[in-house]
């Protein structure tokens, strides 16, 4: 059953009781589970092996309305919630965890933020292609000299001329880099203005001026497609300038908010498959005669696990809830930007102390690249590092509690 199935607007976050989903909630994410068990998981091997990326992905997920989860319906989405969409991530994250990242990057960092801050012909030029899977979507925020300080450093520029503007510089890091047709690209339009002085920019990759420079090769989340991206006296229509000029912080600040709360889900996935294939383990693997989950040692770090994984699961829930609710203009500050950044943080925190356990239950067979736990635990770093590194989101938390 597609998400086409679940009424739009019956799965708000106002239904979550804060300890357990709702009927139609448990239903959207265990119809994902079900499609990318089926579907995406058979994926993941040639992907992380081959930095493969399956080309054919995207408009298979147009045509069971799991692109535009945000989106509402009469620009081509699924009409749902933040919820759902989470819900979803979290399923892919389970058994493609790389493809998740690329989902998330397009519906969330492109997708939903065009949908919420640009205007409503931008939205029917751009929205239906992104929301059919006929075009891969991205973001492009970080620089090689602007990482964590990603406003404050910027480099690109944007040079008015005419009914164009003129786009010059660099974003590194991209995720859905090299296959994106459509990408969201902040630049400076007022260099005097330090971050006061962006504005956010539709771009397509037909425009000339714009280039993929170099495809990245990771360590983790291989497959899901990086890159460097060269903006050289690139020529954007005046009338992809998205929101106001020179306003293109809300947009930033808005969308990362989101952007956090959305990483969580990936946290939880990995480790709740993490945790099912270390207990599977440990019921096969025989040492001294007997299965090594017969021996306390292994069973302590089993408990422990499943411990962490239900603490992430009710935190994720809960930011995931918050953030379904926020005002547009709310976020990037007060309350819900410190929850997502609390969210996004322990998340990462409880990846890193769930797969190193992983690994150690699986001894030799979990330090073997092709092994699927090996798999999961290159992945841990990405994770406190994007949308903010775990320094930057301790710094988000407790300058939130100071005010």
């Amino acid at each position: 059953m597609a998400t086409a199935d679940i009424v739009p607007g019956d799965t708000g976050a106002a239904l979550f009781s804060g300890f357990e989903l709702t009927p139609d909630q448990n239903e959207i994410l265990d119809q994902a589970d079900r499609y990318a068990r089926n579907e995406l998981y058979p994926l993941s091997e040639r992907m992380d092996n081959e930095e493969w990326w399956p080309a054919d992905a995207f408009p298979k997920l147009g045509e069971i309305g799991y692109l535009g989860i945000t989106v509402p319906e009469e620009f081509g989405g699924a009409g749902l919630d933040l919820m759902s969409a989470g819900l979803i991530l979290q399923a892919m994250s389970r058994w493609n965890h790389a493809f998740a990242l690329s989902w998330v990057a397009h519906d969330n960092l492109c997708v939903n933020n065009i949908y919420a801050n640009a205007s409503d012909a931008q939205r029917r030029q751009y929205l239906p292609r992104l929301c059919d899977g006929t075009h891969i979507g991205a973001l492009g925020l970080t620089e090689p000299g602007a990482g964590s300080d990603a406003l404050g450093s910027m480099r690109t520029t944007a040079r008015r001329d005419g009914d164009e503007f003129v786009l010059n510089g660099s974003k590194l890091y991209i995720t859905n880099g090299p296959v994106a047709d459509i990408l969201l690209v902040y630049a400076k339009t007022d260099r005097d203005k330090g971050q006061h002085g962006i504005s956010a920019f539709i771009i397509e990759k037909d425009f000339p001026g714009f280039r993929v420079a170099q495809k990245l090769v990771k360590m983790g989340f291989r497959g899901s497609q990086t890159a460097e991206l060269v903006f050289d006296d690139c020529r954007v229509p005046a009338g992809n300038l998205v929101g106001e000029l020179d306003k293109g912080v809300r947009v930033v600040m808005s969308g990362l908010d989101l952007e956090r709360a959305m990483i969580t889900p990936i946290c939880l996935g990995i480790c709740e498959r993490a945790l099912e294939l270390s207990i599977d383990y440990a019921k096969t693997r025989e040492q001294f005669g007997r299965p090594i989950g017969e021996f306390q040692m292994v069973q302590k770090k089993l408990a422990d696990m499943y411990v962490w994984v239900e603490t992430l699961r009710t935190f994720n829930y809960r930011t995931l809830a918050a953030a379904a609710t926020v005002a547009a203009g709310e976020a990037g500050r007060g309350d819900i930007h410190k929850l997502t950044a609390a969210s996004v943080k322990y998340g990462g925190e409880i990846m890193n102390r769930v797969l190193d356990e992983a690994v150690q239950i699986h001894g030799g067979s979990g330090y073997i690249w092709e092994s699927e736990i090996n798999r999961l635990y290159r992945s841990i770093k990405l994770l406190e590092i994007g949308a903010g590194t775990t320094e930057v989101r301790n710094l988000i938390i407790a300058q939130e509690l100071l005010r």
